[in-house]
């Protein structure tokens, strides 16, 4: 049995890597039941969530990630998300390969924002605007840029010196980045707002957006939580991971379903319909776009199943 870790990954796999792959497995599809989740209660902290998520091929692989996400541990200076994935052998059900589960969460969560962006945000977008510095927010960058032209990078996080820390890392890579304390004169000329946070309070508001931005929501995986108003989803073409999970536990979706702002109908398509070509993306320059995910199970399975190809090259 092979043990992948996070440095195999980033070491034999490219943003841009699992981002095809993604395509191509959308495209294809598995079998893939709508993730378990449990609330796990801890003291003097926000509670944490236990997740399993399994996938399998007919006549194929099979695999299952176990992950936690903890609020908590942003004051640890730790990744909210963690997890470990086993891949299972096509044949025998045997496991094959145990792979960094946290790593690969942060790398197919990034890739699944930037393949719809290369659906739905501007073909010329080079302004981006970051919101959140933890661990997802460098992959998120590194995927759109993957995709799109991104060549400014504006970063805001509640703690504007984790902000800054990240903007001095990403202008290593070659962006121009920077921070900000001020989000809504970002948004405000932003060609790309991605958003990975805890939120449970609106962080981007509808009047920031100008036309033609792209808005990719990547926290709020609890009904509970949401990034963005009513007015972002109102305005915009809004799409989604798949219509099952972000229909039941997109914060940002259910609220504005709940408020009335949006119609369950209101929501175009999903990632299926996007890489089969049934539903069509961006259709002019001067329409905003919404793109929001909270994890689906195929995007472990086949992000598991390249970096796992990569690795034995």
């Amino acid at each position: 049995m092979r043990f992948v870790t996070a440095e195999d990954i980033d070491k034999f796999v490219s943003p841009r890597d699992l981002v095809e792959a993604l395509r191509d497995g959308f495209a294809q599809g598995c079998e893939a039941p709508l993730r378990s989740h449990f609330n796990m209660e801890r003291s003097n902290e926000d509670d944490a969530t236990f997740l399993i998520m399994p996938a399998w091929q007919k006549d194929g692989a099979a695999g299952v990630k176990i992950a936690a996400v903890v609020p908590g541990n942003s004051a640890r200076n730790l990744p909210a998300v963690s997890g470990t994935y086993v891949l299972l052998d096509a044949v025998t059900g045997q496991p094959s390969a145990v792979i960094d589960g946290t790593k690969l969460t942060t790398r197919r969560t990034a890739a699944a924002s930037a393949l719809a962006a290369d659906y739905l945000a501007r073909e010329d977008a080079t302004d981006m605007v970051m919101v959140g510095s933890g661990a997802m927010a460098p992959q998120l960058i590194k995927a759109h840029a993957s995709v799109r032209p991104i060549k400014n990078v504006t970063i805001w996080n509640r703690n504007a010196d984790k902000a800054m820390k990240l903007a001095t890392e990403i202008a290593e890579l070659g962006f121009n980045a920077s921070g900000t304390d001020d989000l809504e004169t970002a948004c405000k000329s932003a060609d790309l707002i991605s958003c990975a946070t805890l939120s449970t309070e609106p962080l981007v508001r509808g009047d920031w957006l100008r036309d033609g931005t792209h808005v990719d929501l990547v926290g709020a995986f609890k009904p509970t939580m949401r990034e963005s108003d009513d007015a972002v989803m109102a305005k915009s073409r809004i799409y989604v991971d798949s219509f099952e999970g972000a229909s039941a536990e997109g914060g940002d979706v259910v609220q504005a379903i709940k408020s009335g702002a949006i119609a369950k109908s209101d929501i175009i398509g999903d990632l299926f319909g996007l890489t089969r070509g049934e539903v069509k993306g961006r259709e002019t320059d001067g329409e905003c776009t919404v793109f929001k995910s909270v994890g689906h199970s195929l995007e472990d399975f086949f992000a598991a199943v390249t970096v796992v190809k990569a690795v034995e090259k």
